[in-house]
């Protein structure tokens, strides 16, 4: 069953683009999977990201306090900055121009932490800087997404932030919770909880692109341009501040990956909480999540192989 698990998790860009194409292809196969249940399904991965975590990880926070807040900065203006820039470059209607804000105004996402992991890049920052940057999501994302698009679409900031802390910092508390009082439960679990995630993050994607399959195949291929290119800029971009200040290679190498990785589930979870009339704000988030596994996959390799990069 491990080996089971650890091949799931290992694979997740396979995994992912598999469930992307066969819910394109097929979408009435997966049409009784309803958008509703995206919340509920990011809930069970934020409470696995809990159950993964100590108090203690979140001490890089007093000790390293320049290196996380130089990596939380750079999340937060050089992913909505390059969202909008790149929205307004390629010309994106109403609908996916909410969602590629949506995605660049989110915090990192867990796969981050593993990405970084596989790069032999520095975990413990990258840990901190997912959890201050999720900390901080309810009240910077809604207002920054109010910032960039909030003249041509409405923007309920106060519902926004409390779904940020309903479906993404109550879930990681209780995680923290049960850990504290059960850790020896949580311990024999938690071998299975990047499979988990990986399967969970497979199915949100699914249920995206199904909803949306021929909108998708209609006029896709712009966005799914999109997407790559304001993933790679992050990653690219987020690797060069790391040189400019002269931080140590495996510190360049988790800023890059925490800040071109978002928490892209987040992001679709939120298009449809808030955005219905604007159904298409979903896709952007469901291609940066497959999109972002694989290139992340592929800068893990680079950067594992090279240590002084």
């Amino acid at each position: 069953m491990k080996k089971v698990c650890k091949l799931i998790s290992d694979y997740i860009g396979v995994l992912v683009l598999l469930a992307a194409v066969l819910a394109l292809l097929f979408p009435e196969v997966f049409s009784f999977l309803r958008p509703t249940i995206i919340s509920p399904l990011l809930g069970v991965i934020m409470f696995g990201m809990g159950l993964t975590l100590n108090l203690e990880d979140f001490r890089i926070v007093f000790s390293r306090p320049r290196d996380v807040i130089i990596g939380c900065l750079a999340q937060f203006t050089i992913m909505p900055l390059l969202a909008w820039i790149l929205a307004k470059t390629f010309a994106l209607d109403e609908a996916l121009t909410v969602g590629v804000v949506l995605v660049g105004c989110c915090p990192g996402g867990t796969a981050s932490n593993v990405i970084t992991y596989l790069a032999k890049g520095d975990l413990a920052l990258s840990v901190g800087m997912t959890g201050v940057s999720t900390l901080l999501a309810p009240v910077l994302t809604p207002l920054l997404v109010w910032f960039m698009a909030g003249k041509t679409v409405d923007v309920d900031v106060m519902a926004m932030f409390l779904s940020i802390l309903w479906v993404v910092i109550l879930p990681i508390v209780v995680g923290l919770i049960v850990k504290r009082f059960w850790p020896r439960e949580v311990e024999r679990a938690t071998v299975y909880l990047p499979a988990l995630s990986s399967l969970v993050i497979a199915t949100i994607v699914m249920i995206i692109i199904s909803a949306n399959a021929n909108k998708l195949l209609a006029g896709g291929l712009i966005i799914v341009l999109v997407v790559m290119l304001h993933n790679i800029c992050g990653l690219s971009i987020g690797y060069l501040i790391g040189r400019l200040l002269h931080m140590s290679p495996d510190k360049r190498k988790a800023v890059s990956i925490e800040v071109g990785m978002q928490n892209s589930g987040l992001a679709s979870s939120l298009a449809t909480l808030h955005f219905a009339a604007y159904p298409m704000a979903t896709i952007p988030g469901a291609i940066f999540s497959v999109w972002h596994n694989i290139s992340g996959a592929l800068i893990a390799k680079v950067y594992s192989r090279n240590s002084s990069i």
